[in-house]
C-alpha cells in the first residue's frame, strides 16, 4: 500500500521518476555512451533556490576574516562566507551529520563539497585524507558509494528495518514512526579514478554502501570517459538527502533542503552566460 507521501507526488515529479534509468541492466561500454537529456536551460525551475543575484555584484575579492587569505563569495580552506555577504547566505540544518573525506589531490577552490560546508556548517565536516575517523568502528554510519554490494536508497529502510525488528513478523502497525536509521553518511570528494584508495582504507572498509537512485549530473568538470550520472559531490549530497527524506522518512519533499545547490545553480548559470553549454566536453551532445 502506498504511503500518504507517495500519493501526493505531483504527476510532475511522477514523470520524472520514471525517467530515472537503471544503470545495472546497463555494460559499462553502454553506459559511457550515454548522452544527457537535461534541459540545460533551466534546470532549477522546480526547485527553490535563494537568490543568489546579489554574488553578481562583488567586485572583486576580499579576505576571509579566519585566515586572511584573499577569497571571493566564500573561503574554501575555512569553509566561511565572506563577511560581506555572510547574512545573506543561506543556512541549513540537515537530518543526519555529513561527513566529506576529501582526495589530497582534489583542488579546494574546485571542489562542490565545499557547497555543503558554507551552507550547513553544524552538520557537514570536510576531512582530507589520510586524516578522517575510523568509521569501521562506529555503528549507524553509511558510506554512499556504488560497491557492487551497495543497497539501493530505495530499499535502505526495509534493509535495516529488518536487522533492528525483534521479529520479521511484527505486524507493520506496531512500528514507530520512521526515523532515519544512521546517524552519519560519508562521502568521498575526489574523481572517480581516485576513489578506490580511499574507498579501501581499513577505517572506512565495513561500513554499510548505500547508491543513489541515477540523476543526470549538471556538473561542468568534465571526467574523459564517464557517463552523465556521475554527480559532482554537492548533487550527491543534496539527491542523498531527497530520498531519505522520500523513501526513509516517508515525507513528502518540499525543497527543504535546495538551497545546497545555491552555489552550484550561481556558478552553473555564471558558467552558461559566458560560454555555449555546446563548447563545453561535460555538456556534450545535449
Amino acid at each position: 500500500m502506498k504511503t500518504d507521501a507517495e500519493e501526493t507526488l505531483t504527476h510532475r515529479e511522477a514523470m520524472k521518476k520514471e525517467e530515472i534509468v537503471d544503470l545495472r541492466k546497463y555494460s559499462n561500454d553502454q553506459i559511457k555512451l550515454m548522452k544527457p537529456t537535461k534541459n540545460l536551460e533551466n534546470p532549477f525551475s522546480d526547485m527553490k533556490i535563494s537568490d543568489s543575484s546579489f554574488l553578481n555584484d562583488l567586485d572583486g575579492r576580499s579576505s576571509c576574516c579566519k585566515c586572511g587569505k584573499s577569497r571571493k563569495y566564500f573561503c574554501y580552506t575555512c569553509y566561511i562566507p565572506l563577511p560581506c555577504i555572510a547574512d545573506k547566505i543561506p543556512k541549513l540544518k540537515l537530518p543526519c551529520k555529513i561527513d566529506i573525506v576529501k582526495h589530497p589531490r582534489e583542488i579546494d577552490g574546485k571542489s562542490t563539497a565545499v557547497h555543503a560546508a558554507v551552507i550547513a556548517p553544524d552538520d557537514v565536516h570536510i576531512y582530507t585524507y589520510p586524516d578522517l575517523p575510523h568509521y569501521s568502528s562506529q555503528e549507524n554510519v553509511l558510506l554512499v558509494f556504488p560497491d557492487k554490494d551497495a543497497i539501493n536508497i530505495n530499499d535502505l529502510w526495509s534493509h535495516l528495518d529488518k536487522k533492528t525488528r525483534k521479529s520479521l513478523e511484527e505486524p507493520e502497525t506496531k512500528r514507530i514512526k520512521p526515523q532515519i536509521p544512521f546517524t552519519r553518511a560519508v562521502f568521498i570528494d575526489c574523481t572517480w579514478n581516485q576513489t578506490r584508495k580511499i574507498y579501501n582504507d581499513e577505517r572506512i572498509k565495513g561500513l554499510q554502501c548505500v547508491e543513489l537512485t541515477n540523476r543526470e549530473t549538471l556538473f561542468w568538470r568534465y571526467q574523459r570517459g564517464k557517463p552523465h550520472t556521475y554527480l559532482a559531490t554537492i548533487e550527491a549530497i543534496y539527491y542523498f538527502l531527497v530520498d531519505i527524506h522520500i523513501h526513509v522518512l516517508k515525507a513528502k519533499y518540499a525543497s527543504e533542503y535546495d538551497d545546497l545547490l545555491f552555489f552550484f545553480k550561481f556558478m552553473f548559470e555564471k558558467i552558461h552566460s559566458i560560454y555555449d553549454s555546446q563548447s563545453l566536453k561535460a555538456y556534450k551532445g545535449v
